[in-house]
């Protein structure tokens, strides 16, 4: 604008020198009639409208418009070590700081960049521009255009981030999430870092500005073509080769060229395996066939084993029915454990023949998985490829010479190895096993169950009451190892006999009383009224008579009531019987006196006739 004055005010002072030099040379009527009135009035000596036009013309050619918050393009004109000074041709330069053209490290002299016009001039009149804020609004238009016309863009990857990666797209940071990053899973990210690769915008936030970018849909479409391929030409029983895509603990999933199929782990080896890893590892190529697939040939069922021969079938005639083998033990079950006699082939130990023992235990009681061991071939069938063993067989059988072993009415100490409602299981060696009832416990004692008299583990002595050999059942008896204290206490308990003792429980119809440790007896509540017509109560201790002693059933029933009463039918018997004696006695008195009468009548009567 000071320029613009100054040159105004030099074509003023010009245009009034001109003037005064006319009227000093010209007449003035002439001169008044040639003045240029506008031009006097203006200041300015009028130009043509041809070249005004032209001068427009340039103007628009070569000045923009400066506008703020504008992207146009410059020209690097000069750089320092800091700065470069762009030239967008307006009155004046713009200077950026280099940190904006990190990025592009060869900016040199002559390179056109675009910027954007911050300010058109600051408190001191310099252009302010930015080549980042055009860089990044010109990104988010490029961005937008390519995800509106699905066009394939290049970008770098700049860092991996939680769940993918990040992306330099246009200057734009795009996410990529690992999941489109390849058709495959990928498990070394760090391999992409620092690469370009071509992406395609999936996904954007305006409102957030999000980019979301994938590699993987570049490839999908051809790898769909090739699927669709593959999936025709599919048939049972083809053999195929694929790599190995995933290991997961029930399979393993192969790529057979777009397409994916599942190798169960049970389709992966004859044998027996804990995990797909002890067979396959990934990206490992190896030939598959073809067992299964559904109708839309989405789900295709993949084997490995099959391509070879059944190990059954490859098992040689040498092994039958009664042939000792060796094995190892790969699975072990709560009936029994499976034993690999070769590669494939198994052969099942149920518990039962694990030992001669009759009660039942874990098959982890005698082996574990792992284990080498030595079994006889019990069963053989190669048509369903089954096969039953035994470890028992290994030794004799210990029921073969039971009579002499356990005669009946012999002694002998066993372990208690089990409960039952009924009785206790005593095992008096490796594979035989004897009953002892509950009544056969204890002399004395009754029990309700087996556990309130011994604990399993317990060493008891026992007796051989019966002995069945082909049914394999041996009979015991524990109280039979002691005498009978009953045969000794039916003399000192007999009936009528009384003995002093507490009153120890109030029962159900009646009492309970201790004689002694042995011996419990009864008392019924008829039986336990007092002399006094009062029941007696617990803790009280008086006589109790005997009414009633079973050996055989550990019964005994005593009365305190037959005491007092059984003295007073005592004394109403004595009464009776004095009465019934002075009665005869009486009699006998009035009997004797009539006879005297009666006699001294007669006499009288004989004297009368004498005379």
């Amino acid at each position: 604008m000071a320029e613009e004055k100054a040159k105004v005010e030099v074509e003023e002072t010009t245009a009034t020198a001109e003037v005064k030099e006319v009227e000093t040379q010209q007449d003035p009527q002439e001169f008044l009639e040639n003045f240029d009135w506008e031009k006097y009035e203006e200041g300015i000596e009028k130009v043509e409208d041809s070249k005004l036009s032209e001068f427009e013309k340039l103007v628009e050619e070569n000045f923009v418009d400066t506008a703020d918050e504008e992207v146009v393009e410059g020209k690097v004109v000069h750089m320092t070590d800091r700065e470069a000074i762009i030239d967008i041709n307006a009155k004046s330069e713009g200077v950026i700081s280099l940190n904006e053209f990190r990025y592009n490290p060869d900016l040199k002299v002559g390179d056109k960049v675009e910027v954007l016009i911050d300010i058109r001039e600051d408190k001191t009149g310099q252009l302010v521009l930015s080549h980042r804020k055009a860089r990044t609004i010109m990104a988010w238009d490029r961005v937008n255009a390519a995800h509106d016309k699905e066009e394939i863009v290049q970008g770098f990857v700049k860092c991996r981030t939680k769940g993918g990666m990040i992306v330099d797209v246009f200057g734009i940071e795009a996410f990529l999430p690992g999941s489109q990053i390849d058709v495959k899973p990928i498990r070394d990210y760090d391999q992409y870092v620092g690469k370009s690769m071509e992406f395609k915008v999936v996904k954007i936030n305006h409102e957030f500005k999000n980019v979301v970018v994938s590699h993987k849909a570049l490839i999908e479409a051809d790898i769909e073509e090739q699927k669709k391929e593959i999936i025709s030409q599919l048939e049972k029983g083809q053999v195929l080769e694929g790599i190995v895509k995933n290991v997961t603990s029930y399979g393993v999933f192969i790529d057979l060229g777009g397409v994916d199929g599942l190798i169960h782990i049970t389709d992966l080896s004859w044998s027996r395996i804990n995990h797909p890893n002890e067979v396959v590892e990934l990206d490992q190529k190896m030939n598959v066939v073809i067992l299964d697939f559904d109708d839309n040939k989405s789900r295709i069922q993949l084997g490995l084993k099959q391509l070879e021969k059944h190990p059954w079938d490859a098992l040689g005639d040498e092994i039958k029915i009664g042939d000792k083998v060796k094995g190892k033990v790969v699975v072990i079950a709560d009936y029994g454990a499976f034993i690999e006699v070769a590669d494939g082939v198994e052969g099942l130990i149920h518990v039962s023949e694990m030992s001669w023992s009759t009660h039942l235990r874990s098959a982890q009681d005698f082996v574990n998985v792992g284990d080498e061991v030595e079994a006889v071939v019990l069963t053989l069938d190669r048509e369903d490829r089954k096969m039953s063993l035994g470890i028992k067989q290994l030794t004799p059988d210990p029921w073969t010479d039971i009579t002499s072993k356990y005669p009946v009415g012999s002694r002998h100490k066993g372990i208690v190895r089990n409960f039952t409602n009924f009785g206790v299981f005593v095992e008096m060696e490796e594979g035989i096993d004897g009953l002892i009832y509950i009544s056969d416990l204890s002399w004395t004692k009754k029990i309700k169950h087996p556990s309130e008299f011994v604990t399993v583990g317990d060493t008891l002595e026992v007796e051989v009451l019966e002995l069945d050999v082909e049914g394999r059942k041996l009979s015991l008896g524990h109280k039979q190892t002691t005498e009978n204290p009953w045969d000794k206490y039916s003399e000192e308990f007999a009936e009528g006999t009384i003995h002093k003792a507490a009153i120890a429980e109030i029962v159900d119809k009646g009492a309970t009383i201790n004689f002694n440790d042995d011996i419990v007896g009864f008392v019924p509540s008829r039986h336990m009224e007092k002399e006094d017509g009062k029941k007696l109560g617990k803790g009280e201790e008086v006589d109790f008579k005997i009414i009633e002693f079973n050996k055989d059933f550990k019964r005994v029933v005593a009365s305190h009531t037959a005491i007092f009463r059984e003295q007073e039918e005592r004394n109403v018997s004595a009464a009776r019987r004095k009465s019934a004696a002075q009665a005869e006695e009486s009699k006998t008195t009035f009997g004797d006196a009539n006879a005297q009468l009666q006699a001294l009548k007669d006499k009288m009567e004989a004297d009368s006739k004498k005379k």
